[in-house]
């Protein structure tokens, strides 16, 4: 699974690393909250979609607002918290997923995410883990998105992220992982095509890190840069 993420920049620096998206009218309102080194579900985050609006007969990848937790159109509020991560498979058949996949896919723009290892396999001793890539650049998660209204009306955009296998270094830690994409695959994500399914894939372990962080990461509220700072070992219960 992929349940918390960090940003390690400003919101300004984050979008330069992905020039070919326009931005959008509602993104600017999230300046104050970036940088962000624990961001976790029902949270606002900038995501790029594929606008179809932006002027008449043209289309393009837009930075817009969108909260983590998947909420189609028709679910009513209230129950079980909504699905923040998505499996690959049976993602275009899947009720939660499938219409978001065929025509609202997102790309998730991130310095890093955070996986817990359950070290017993009992669930109650879990070491946290920051993964990124080598050389600290930002890269996309791939991801589905709707948007809902709440008891006022109000449109909510909203996201999840597609999780795949792991690759050999996270394998070492959980038996999933965040779909990454390749930046030359990021148009095609974004396009109109309808299952682009060779692209939820391990990505390559080879550029990629992880390294152990203290435990102050299993709760939110804890959003400070010493958070990601590695650490020998935190062998303590960590509660997520």
């Amino acid at each position: 699974m992929c349940g918390r993420i960090f940003v390690k920049t400003s919101l300004e620096e984050l979008i330069s690393n992905f020039p070919f998206a326009v931005k959008g009218g509602d993104i600017d309102g999230l300046g104050n909250r970036f940088p962000r080194w624990n961001g976790a579900p029902s949270q606002d985050y900038p995501v790029i979609i594929r606008d179809i609006v932006r002027e008449p007969d043209t289309s393009g990848p837009m930075f817009v607002t969108a909260r983590w937790g998947l909420m189609p159109a028709w679910a009513k509020p209230g129950g079980r918290p909504p699905p923040v991560n998505i499996r690959c498979e049976g993602i275009s058949s899947n009720g939660m997923s499938r219409a978001a996949y065929r025509s609202r896919r997102c790309l998730v723009p991130i310095n890093g995410f955070f996986e817990w290892k359950d070290i017993h396999g009992t669930g109650k001793n879990k070491q946290p883990y920051a993964i990124a890539m080598k050389d600290g650049s930002a890269f996309a998660l791939a991801g589905i998105w709707e948007t809902w209204k709440d008891e006022k009306g109000v449109p909510i955009r909203n996201f999840a992220i597609v999780t795949c296998a792991p690759n050999e270094m996270m394998a070492e830690i959980h038996d999933r992982m965040p779909v990454i994409l390749d930046r030359e695959d990021y148009e095609r994500w974004l396009s109109p095509e309808p299952d682009p399914n060779d692209l939820m894939k391990p990505f390559p372990a080879e550029v990629m890190t992880m390294w152990k962080i203290g435990r102050d990461v299993g709760s939110p509220k804890n959003d400070r840069p010493e958070i990601i700072e590695e650490v020998e070992d935190d062998s303590e219960p960590t509660l997520i």
